[in-house]
């Protein structure tokens, strides 16, 4: 089956109640209306492939003059996307800026990427998050929304008011026309953004359906060069939708079987990841293997083995009857490095890129520096692990964290027990004197030595023991509800 079969409408198109020529014109007298900027949201999906596409070809039209705005192409990168994908958009963005700049036309393709400290690893690996689910969907804000609001608030601050194109369909859910109706109007086509002061939005195809965006994209030749059939074929091939670009937290998550972060828990399988392979990409089982291991944590039974008895503030916290655990421990968010790394090797070993990296570098060392600062990692566990893995030394290792080692930690620990004292609270208190040490101005240090104080130091069997008695009492009354935190 050809993919015009596939994709062939089954009813009355857009284009026969309005017309492309009209739909151009619109987008034309929109942009021509003031002198807002324009970013359009591109995810190389078909929503957004479409869009820009209706943007290039009605602003082709208009003379240089006229053309005397920018017109940002914006795509987000979680850094932990799937790799086909992330290719698929590097060389897109590449051949909207090359034939742009060789048409003279107002395009500038940028991606942007979410801050070191914000990363999918650091978080979960760095800090012990736990693997997201429906309730605790940490990475969404931090991954996504995060690095295209500060892109879209540059542009505030740079041209005083933005306007804000997103390629989001009505008919693609019930939740998504029930946000895009909410949004106050400005004017015929642009809306109010509801957290972006100065950001308005246009929804050029609000009322297509995926029908009409394959009727168009079949139909009309891709203008920077790409090739839509391309695009049909990737879609075909992993059964999958796209992942919108997400600038706020009415846009519905991925989810599904959806092009998205391959480390995405919040599905119960990766579809489109789990097509691809069936499609041939092999190479990519390795992936789907250390999403599946990520899901498992979620399982109830194996939480008193992986996660902290303890939140990451240092209490002991119960909700309505229920235990709440902690971050991954240290030994499991070691673990989870190691297998990372090892799978980065396979999948450098049978895949296309022989220099794909699943963590960069400055995640590692941002890992580094919070294993050092918040666990206590005296033995410097991450260039270790690296080399056990990739055989070389890190790049870029320095001792910047200090000179503590693994043999002062037994030392102070071995003291410790001797007097009765949890060991991690006088590693804490040692390693707060050592952070603090030589700052001009040390008045934070009593407030900071208060609060390590008072964090729950009772020994973690102990803890479980109450925890334990509280829910089998909790059981004896009413049905247990599953509860997380980190």
């Amino acid at each position: 089956m050809s993919s015009d079969t596939l994709f062939m409408p089954l009813r009355r198109s857009v284009f026969d109640e309005v017309g492309i020529d009209q739909i151009y014109q619109d987008i034309r007298d929109t942009y021509l209306a003031n002198d807002y900027p324009w970013v359009v949201g591109y995810s190389g999906g078909k929503d957004s492939t479409t869009l820009l596409q209706l943007v290039w070809y009605a602003l082709a039209d208009l003379t240089p003059a006229q053309r005397n705005k920018p017109v940002y192409v914006l795509s987000s990168d979680t850094l932990v996307e799937t790799p086909m994908i992330v290719d698929y958009i590097d060389t897109a963005l590449r051949q909207i800026n090359e034939t742009a700049g060789r048409e003279a036309l107002p395009f500038d393709a940028h991606k942007v990427v979410p801050r070191t400290t914000d990363t999918f690893w650091v978080n979960l690996i760095g800090r012990g998050y736990p693997a997201p689910y429906s309730n605790f969907r940490w990475c969404t804000d931090r991954m996504k929304i995060q690095p295209a609001n500060r892109f879209i608030l540059e542009c505030v601050a740079k041209y005083g008011e933005v306007v804000m194109l997103l390629g989001v369909r009505r008919a693609e859910s019930a939740r998504r026309a029930q946000a895009m109706n909410s949004h106050a109007r400005k004017g015929k086509n642009l809306s109010y953004h509801h957290d972006l002061r100065g950001a308005y939005v246009y929804t050029p195809i609000e009322d297509w359906t995926a029908d009409d965006v394959w009727q168009y994209l079949l139909q009309t030749p891709n203008p920077w060069g790409g090739n839509n059939r391309d695009l049909a074929a990737l879609y075909q091939t992993a059964q999958a939708g796209e992942c919108p670009l997400v600038i706020d937290k009415t846009t519905p998550s991925c989810g599904g079987s959806r092009f998205g972060c391959w480390t995405c828990t919040v599905v119960t399988k990766d579809k489109a990841m789990e097509a691809m392979i069936d499609a041939g990409e092999e190479w990519m089982q390795p992936l789907v293997d250390f999403r599946d291991e990520l899901a498992a944590t979620q399982e109830p039974a194996r939480k008193p083995e992986i996660r902290e008895h303890k939140r990451r503030n240092g209490r002991v916290e119960e909700r309505d009857g229920h235990f709440v655990w902690g971050p991954y421990t240290p030994a499991f968010r070691k673990h989870l490095l190691r297998r990372l790394l090892q799978t980065q090797r396979m999948v450098q070993q049978g895949g296309p890129d022989p220099q794909m990296r699943l963590i960069t570098v400055d995640e590692l060392h941002e890992i580094r520096r919070l294993w050092r600062t918040e666990m206590q990692d005296w033995e410097d566990s991450v260039p270790q692990i690296y080399r056990e893995i990739i055989g070389e030394p890190l790049p870029g290792t320095t001792d910047e964290h200090g000179a503590f080692t693994a043999r002062e930690k037994a030392v102070l620990s071995r003291i410790a027990q001797q007097r009765g004292v949890a060991d991690e609270l006088v590693l804490k208190l040692v390693d707060l004197e050592r952070q603090m040490y030589g700052m001009m101005r040390r008045t934070a240090i009593q407030s900071k030595i208060e609060q390590v104080l008072n964090e729950d130091w009772r020994p973690r069997e102990e803890v479980l023991r109450t925890a334990k008695t509280l829910q089998d009492s909790s059981h004896a009354t009413k049905p247990a509800m599953p509860t997380n935190g980190a």
